[in-house]
């Protein structure tokens, strides 16, 4: 292994070289350890295992060429040639960010160029001072390192002074050695003069303005909020000008800040009985009435090195950098969700609104539109919506549920208060414009000339209407009358043409079928001639190949597991129609029929097994819907043998007899031909409702 792969071409490069067979001393490898043509200064030997040596300078035809070479080590045993390649660069020195930081140092440079990960050693100085590399946060066009602290001409040591320009930024990099002219400025220490306001909520966010001197010298300021010194939270600054930067409150847990003060037993804490901490909750006023703390806490700042900012009741005692939180303010979300309004002022209500917060630290909106505010009191909030009704979306654009815009309300920047939606009721006078009003009133100058004219054109038809009444009159009379004729004739035509069926049935019978056409009808419909209609062959000659098959057969049909996983091969197969399987369903049917119980078992494992497969499908309601698989068919086959016997000895007299009277019903009458439509049809859809004259066919 060879570490570091690249180094400056000027050379001084610490080269660490690890393997075996590295020599027995270190004369043997001393003047022997090469990087291309150009010699390695071993610095450390270790026995067989390892060399470190340094580099020695390389000329180059331009400036741009990166020159690549192998290392070569040479011992008593013979020369090794390493397979990786050690490579020459040129390192350059660009620019510097930020170009100016405070005094007491600790800014973080961020110094631009090409190679300047490469090498084993690494410094940096602002003139004479050291800024400190850190190589982990380094690549090869950047290198990072923190400045030092310094003093200021003219500060005596007291603080205060002018900005001291430094003239030159020095980059060595083992031999190597890059200049920069004039790259940063040390400035005196940001001082703190005022901060407002000293009030804030648990969940922090509140916008505090921070007056001051030299704020612009730090590029990444934060704010912290400390108890007996201990930092709880910090949040991140934002820098307007070198007097001005904004900052918004930490967010504090209050359970832990409460343990804290209660260990210490100093603090100066304020407890008052009104309400305690929670977020929006949807109360009315009516429900409120509970505890409402004060913590008094520190105010403190990191700004780079800079340690008279981090505690500014030390250090700046004329200073007021004490910050009170309070409870979260208490919101009331609108009953049911829902607000109507009717074009006056926006009325939110709930508790301690402004116990923290003033009109410029909240934010109302309506959907994606702002509500102005217009008063921020204790336990009101008013704002005057936009004219037109928003939006149906939240603040961020997405569209709510009841297609009506979300009220939000905002305090700092981290409490949000979704209250429910606003539903616009407006009068219409207040919603339409002058000209709106001048056509409003055209249209009613024109609704009652209309009307005079549809007066007269009424007057003018009413006598032909009440001509048109009497006429239909008479046609109604004349209707019920036709109507009352027809219900009378067809009333005494069901009267007088009563049939006994029954003594039909008991001279003629019941047409029951055997056993064998039942089945046949049941099993085959449609088929007169089957082969299992054919006498059973005889056996007296001695069984032929056929005779042992069959047996064999009817073994393995005896076989329960056999006969399942064939009946699940078939129904598998997809060249495999469905009247195929309705064939073989009944076929199993009749070679089973005289074991009932056996047939009975294994209709109840292919079921089962059906059920389960159906179920899993998208549609498990279409299972046993249509006859098209075997097992449905076997189930039709058992029913129906199960069922002769019922159907013989007690139901079929009943149904026969009651087919015989529906089909003489409906033949009483006309029955048309084609659409097979009939006068005394039981069902309505198939009724023939016109008079019409009919013959037999």
């Amino acid at each position: 292994m060879i570490f570091p792969l690249a180094g400056p071409v000027e050379g001084g490069t610490l080269v660490t070289i690890e393997g075996s067979n590295l020599g027995l001393r270190e004369e043997d490898v001393h003047d022997n350890v090469f990087i291309g043509n150009v010699p390695c200064a071993v610095r450390d030997y270790h026995i067989s295992v390892k060399i470190i040596c340094r580099t020695a300078p390389v000329f180059r035809d331009s400036d741009s060429q990166d020159l690549q070479f192998p290392v070569r080590v040479t011992t008593p045993a013979g020369t090794t040639t390493s397979t990786v390649k050690f490579t020459y660069t040129n390192i350059s020195v660009s620019g510097v960010w930020p170009s100016m930081g405070p005094v007491s140092g600790g800014t973080t440079l961020s110094i631009s160029g090409r190679f300047l990960n490469v090498g084993s050693e690494v410094t940096a100085f602002l003139d004479d001072l050291p800024c400190i590399a850190n190589k982990t946060q380094s690549s090869s066009q950047r290198l990072v390192c923190v400045t030092s602290a310094t003093q200021l001409p003219g500060s005596n040591g007291a603080g205060g002074g002018y900005p001291l320009q430094v003239r030159t930024l020095t980059v060595k990099l083992d031999g190597a050695t890059r200049v920069l002219t004039t790259p940063f400025t040390y400035t005196p220490d940001p001082s703190i003069v005022d901060i407002k306001p000293l009030r804030s909520t648990w969940d922090g966010g509140r916008m505090i303005t921070v007056h001051g001197s030299h704020l612009n010298s730090i590029q990444s300021p934060r704010i912290t909020v400390l108890y007996n010194e201990e930092v709880l939270n910090t949040s991140v600054c934002f820098v307007h000008s070198p007097a001005l930067m904004e900052c918004p409150s930490p967010t504090l847990d209050q359970d832990m800040v409460l343990a804290l003060i209660e260990q210490g037993n100093g603090q100066r804490r304020r407890r008052r009985r009104r309400a305690r901490d929670r977020t929006s909750m949807d109360r009315t006023p009516r429900e409120s009435s509970y505890a409402f703390e004060e913590v008094i806490l520190d105010l403190g700042f990191i700004m780079d090195g800079v340690k008279s900012v981090q505690h500014l009741r030390k250090h700046f005692p004329e200073v007021r950098s004490h910050v009170t939180y309070v409870s979260n303010p208490v919101y009331f979300s609108f009953q049911g969700g829902l607000k109507l309004y009717k074009g006056d002022t926006l009325v939110i209500e709930g508790e301690f609104l402004n116990a923290a917060a003033d009109e410029s630290d909240v934010r109302v909106t309506i959907g994606t539109s702002t509500c102005n505010m217009t008063s921020l009191a204790s336990t009101q909030l008013l704002c005057s919506p936009p004219e037109d009704q928003p939006t149906p979306t939240d603040e961020r654009g997405v569209t709510t549920s009841e297609l009506l815009p979300m009220v939000v309300v905002h305090v700092g920047r981290y409490q949000r208060y979704p209250l429910g939606v606003l539903r616009y009721e407006k009068d219409v006078g207040f919603l339409l414009s002058p000209e709106g009003i001048a056509g409003l009133a055209g249209g009613a100058l024109f609704i009652v000339i209309a009307s005079f004219i549809a007066m007269g054109i009424y007057r003018r038809k009413s006598s032909q209407a009440e001509r048109d009444y009497k006429l239909m009159q008479l046609q109604m009379d004349s209707l019920e009358s036709h109507v009352r004729t027809e219900c009378k004739q067809a009333f005494a035509e069901l009267q007088t043409d009563m049939t006994d069926l029954t003594a039909d049935l008991q001279a003629s019978g019941v047409p029951l079928l055997g056993l064998r056409s039942y089945i046949m009808k049941v099993f085959f419909p449609g088929v007169s001639d089957h082969p299992i209609l054919n006498e059973p062959r005889n056996l007296s000659g001695g069984r032929s190949n056929y005779d042992v098959a069959m047996l064999q057969l009817e073994q393995l049909i005896a076989n329960k597991h056999f006969l399942v996983v064939l009946v699940e091969a078939l129904e598998a197969q997809k060249t495999f129609s469905i009247r195929d399987k309705v064939n073989v369903g009944s076929l199993l049917t009749v070679l089973l029929m005289g074991r009932m119980e056996y047939l009975t078992e294994i209709l109840r494992l292919l079921l089962s097994r059906l059920i389960y497969v159906t179920a899993a499908n998208k549609h498990p309601q279409h299972m046993l819907r249509r006859t098209e698989t075997v097992v449905e068919k076997i189930l039709t086959n058992w029913f129906a043998l199960t069922m002769y016997s019922y159907l013989k000895s007690e139901s079929g007299n009943a149904l026969f007899l009651l087919y015989k009277a529906i089909k003489h019903q409906v033949e009483k009458g006309p029955v048309d031909a084609v659409t097979h439509d009939a006068r005394y049809c039981l069902s309505e859809e198939r009724l023939l409702r016109e008079q019409i004259t009919h013959s037999p066919v």
